[in-house]
């Protein structure tokens, strides 16, 4: 394999691609945080509803699976969503190991005052929906094969 050309100063901050996601990442976190504390949800919460409004009842282990997160990060944020009376844990009737998550009718009807969040995102984000496309493309090759190079380690 051929060493790529990082430049001069293969070191620099503004060059990096580790410092670009932090930030952009951060950034964009913050501009959710005034659209979701209406529906009492922090970003995290926010993502576990998202995946409970796209398929719910779920396994915790599928919850797991589908946010890239494990158990331990999951677990208090199932906790508050059941607190605060979005979801419910119950164990599965037939496996008593697993532990499934469903929607209450109130979690179930969040779900259309959520629906509003992507378009107010998009709208403060002022960029185009392609570019957004894009970014979130190769965004996705990039959590593929980053895990790819987890997985083999």
């Amino acid at each position: 394999m051929q060493t790529p050309d990082l430049g001069e100063d293969p070191l620099a901050l503004d060059r990096q691609v580790c410092f670009a996601l932090s930030v952009a990442s951060r950034n964009v976190i913050s501009l959710y945080r005034p659209l979701l504390a209406p529906m009492n949800l922090t970003h995290p919460q926010y993502l576990v509803m998202l995946a409970l409004w796209e398929r719910a009842p779920r396994s915790v282990t599928d919850l797991c699976e589908a946010l890239h997160a494990d158990a331990a990060t999951l677990s208090p944020l199932l906790k508050r969503l059941e607190s605060v009376g979005y979801v419910l844990r119950t164990r599965s009737r037939t496996d008593e190991r697993r532990l499934e998550v469903a929607l209450t009718a109130e979690g179930e009807s969040l779900r259309a005052q959520a629906e509003k969040v992507p378009y107010q995102i998009v709208e403060t984000l002022g960029v185009g929906l392609v570019d957004l496309e894009e970014l979130h493309t190769a965004l996705t090759k990039i959590i593929r094969s980053s895990r790819q190079a987890l997985d083999a380690r």
